[in-house]
């Protein structure tokens, strides 16, 4: 059973491969797919069943009216010039007769591609008169020829190809297409506008994920799209609030801490100078440091806004900050020079992708690209680097590689963590590869 089902499934899953992905554009698929193979459908049992109906029954009529005139002909008799048989013919039966001497019927015309009256009137000629004839449904557009050879004469008939064939059966074709175009408009113009607020609520959400201002943003379009819209509308509140509360709380922890720890300072400030207040000075100012990256990875990037960037010159400042500290920074920059991030936690990130490079290696390149829709920064050095399988555990918070690479040695192990917080809470992330120079390759990637 399930090896029947294996063609299916290989066919079903190419054509999915060529769908449009879009969801405006399977909704056009929807809604126009049907209507074509309705029609199609429609005009094809039209054609060959109405259409063909009707033109044999025209044709029958035709051919039956003939076999009158030529029964007619045969069985009485008739002035030299036909006159008789020509008036019965034009005022009886609407059709032109005029009875020619005998001779060869003219040669057999080439067929039309689309013969259906021919095919028609010929089987019908065929089936009541069993004579010799000839038609011609091609040089007269509005007229038939039709010549039969009787014993003694040649009868020519001109009839109107209206009588013989369904000639106006396309006017319901013309009407079912256009009225079916008027109908697609019309339904596209309104999948549009109902495609509308889903398209505004996945650019609200995406520009919300990426940290950036979603605007005026209302529940708008189908009652199901409105609760998908209010439900991100209630996230959104939900998350801001949060954020609100746990910043107006590590801002009065961190007042708190800071406030002891200045009485520490001016408390050794009062000790005299010796080994002990030293130590308790350098345990002082590693506590204060501390303190800052825990608030700083805490705190995160909340509440600041989005602004403008100036690309080039944010990396060249947090390359002359780390050549002040004694790195050797090469840096280089392509593409856009401006982007839309968080300023402050975009210097933080840089800047901990940079310091952690130049702690453990002599050399650190920052190469950074921003083209396509994306901002990609490359921090290569040629330290010890980091192994593979601890690449990902590094950034877990305060956590530290016991041999080779001491992921930031003299801090508190939180500064890939705050990086990859920064860069996710843009949308991107930070990952870690081997580098060109021997060492470590840190890579920022960041939609823009």
């Amino acid at each position: 059973m399930r090896a029947a089902w294996r063609p299916l499934a290989k066919v079903a899953g190419r054509l999915s491969t060529r769908l449009p992905k879009g969801l405006f554009a399977r909704s056009i698929l929807i809604v126009v797919m049907p209507i074509v193979i309705l029609q199609s459908v429609v005009a094809y049992i039209f054609m060959e069943r109405h259409w063909q109906t009707v033109t044999r029954r025209l044709s029958a009529a035709v051919t039956r009216d003939i076999a009158a005139i030529i029964q007619v002909i045969e069985d009485y008799p008739q002035d030299p010039r036909f006159s008789t048989v020509t008036a019965l013919a034009a005022n009886t039966f609407g059709l032109t007769v005029s009875v020619l001497p005998p001779g060869p019927l003219p040669p057999t015309a080439p067929k039309p591609f689309f013969s259906l009256l021919d095919r028609a009137l010929s089987n019908e000629i065929t089936n009541r008169i069993s004579r010799p004839f000839w038609i011609d449904t091609v040089g007269n557009s509005d007229m038939v020829e039709i010549r039969i050879q009787l014993d003694s004469h040649i009868l020519r008939v001109f009839a109107p190809r209206h009588q013989a064939y369904a000639s106006n059966s396309h006017i319901f074709l013309v009407w079912m297409v256009v009225t079916s175009l008027v109908l697609i408009a019309i339904a596209l113009l309104f999948l549009r506008n109902q495609i509308k607020p889903i398209q505004r609520l996945a650019q609200a959400a995406e520009a919300f994920g990426r940290g950036r201002a979603v605007g005026e943003f209302r529940p708008r379009g189908a009652r199901e799209v409105r609760q998908a819209s209010q439900a991100f509308i209630d996230m959104r509140d939900r998350i801001e609030r949060h954020v609100e509360q746990r910043t107006a709380m590590l801002s009065g922890v961190s007042h708190d801490l800071r406030t002891i720890l200045t009485r520490f300072k001016l408390e050794l400030a009062m000790l005299e100078d010796g080994p002990e207040t030293e130590a308790l000075r350098s345990d002082v100012d590693e506590m204060s440091r501390m303190l800052e990256d825990y608030l700083a990875f805490a705190k995160g990037d909340a509440g600041e806004p989005t602004v403008p960037l100036d690309l080039p010159a944010e990396l060249e400042a947090v390359g002359e900050a780390a050549r002040r500290g004694g790195d050797e920074v090469e840096v280089s920059f392509a593409g856009e020079p401006t982007i839309l991030v968080r300023a402050v936690a975009f210097r933080r990130c840089l800047a901990n992708l940079v310091g952690n490079a130049g702690k453990h290696a002599h050399r650190v390149a920052v190469e950074a690209r921003h083209e396509g829709g994306w901002l990609t920064v490359t921090v290569d050095d040629d330290g010890p680097g980091i192994p593979e399988e601890h690449r990902e555990t590094v950034f877990r918070p305060f956590f530290r590689l016991d041999k080779g690479r001491n992921v930031d040695a003299g801090g508190t192990g939180l500064g890939l963590t705050i990086a990859r917080d920064v860069a996710r809470s843009h949308g991107g992330d930070v990952t870690l590869d081997d580098s060109p120079l021997g060492g470590l390759r840190a890579m920022l990637r960041i939609p823009a």
